[in-house]
C-alpha cells in the first residue's frame, strides 16, 4: 500500500486545483486600489500570489491596527467567496488524477495559504472535499508559505516521506515551501510561465493535469 511506500500528492488550491487567480486579483483591486495599490497580473504574481493573508497585511497594511488589518482582508476575501460563487471549475484533467491516486491507496492532502473558509469552498464546490486526507492552512501555522512548515505538516498528516511524493504548486511562494520541505514539485502554468516556475524550484510544469509528460512524470514516481 501507499501508506507502506510513504507516498502522498499535495496540492495548493487556488491556481492549482482551480483557476481562481482573476479573481482574487479583482477582489484585491477592489479592496487595496482605493488605498493606492493597483494590481496587474505581473505585479500581483510578484507580490501577492501564494503568500498568506497576515504577511500581504504586515506588507501594505503596515500602517493600520492589527484588528483594523484583518477586518480588510476578511473584506477581500468575502468579495472573492462573491465573485467565485457559481464559477468553481477543475483544471482540466483533475479529476481523473485524484481517481488514479484514490483508486491505488495515495493519500492526497491540500496545502494552502487561504483562509479555511475560502479553502473548504473552493474544495466542495469542486466536489472533491473527502479526498483530502487534511488541509493545512498557512495561518494556521506559525509559518506559512513560502516557509516549508505547511508542505511538512502535509507529509506528516500524510504519513509520507518527501522525495517519494510529489506536489503540485502555481505560485512562487508555493513552490519555494514545497522544494524546501523536499518534495519534488510541479509547477501549474494557469499563471506564471514555465521559466517563471522552474526558477522558483519546480522540477517540471504543465498546464493541466492532463499534460501526457506530466503524467508520465506522476506515474514513475508513484509507480502506477
Amino acid at each position: 500500500m501507499s501508506q507502506a511506500r510513504g507516498q502522498a500528492l499535495l496540492f495548493d488550491i487556488d491556481g492549482t486545483l482551480a483557476d481562481t487567480d482573476a479573481l482574487h486579483r479583482e477582489a484585491f483591486n477592489q479592496v487595496f486600489g482605493p488605498r493606492g495599490h493597483v494590481f496587474d497580473h505581473a505585479r500581483f504574481s510578484k507580490e501577492l500570489q501564494g503568500f498568506s493573508n497576515a504577511s500581504i497585511g504586515e506588507r501594505f497594511l503596515a500602517e493600520e491596527a492589527p484588528e483594523r488589518r484583518a477586518a480588510i482582508l476578511d473584506e477581500k476575501e468575502q468579495i472573492f467567496r462573491t465573485l467565485v460563487a457559481g464559477q468553481i471549475k477543475p483544471v482540466p484533467g483533475l479529476m481523473a488524477l485524484l481517481d488514479k491516486a484514490e483508486a491505488t491507496g495515495i493519500p492526497m492532502v491540500a496545502v494552502t495559504n487561504a483562509p479555511r473558509l475560502n479553502a473548504e469552498m473552493l474544495l466542495s464546490g469542486l466536489g472533491i472535499m473527502d479526498r483530502f486526507k487534511a488541509i493545512v492552512i498557512g495561518d494556521e501555522l506559525p509559518h506559512g508559505k513560502p516557509h516549508p512548515l505547511p508542505y511538512l505538516e502535509g507529509l506528516r498528516f500524510a504519513g509520507a516521506a518527501a522525495h517519494a511524493s510529489i506536489a503540485f504548486e502555481d505560485s512562487r511562494s508555493g513552490i519555494q515551501s514545497a522544494a524546501a520541505a523536499g518534495i519534488p514539485t510541479i509547477g501549474m502554468r494557469t499563471s506564471l510561465s514555465h521559466d517563471d516556475l522552474v526558477a522558483a524550484g519546480a522540477v517540471a510544469s504543465a498546464g493541466a493535469y492532463d499534460d501526457e509528460a506530466l503524467m508520465k512524470l506522476v506515474a514513475g514516481v508513484m509507480k502506477w
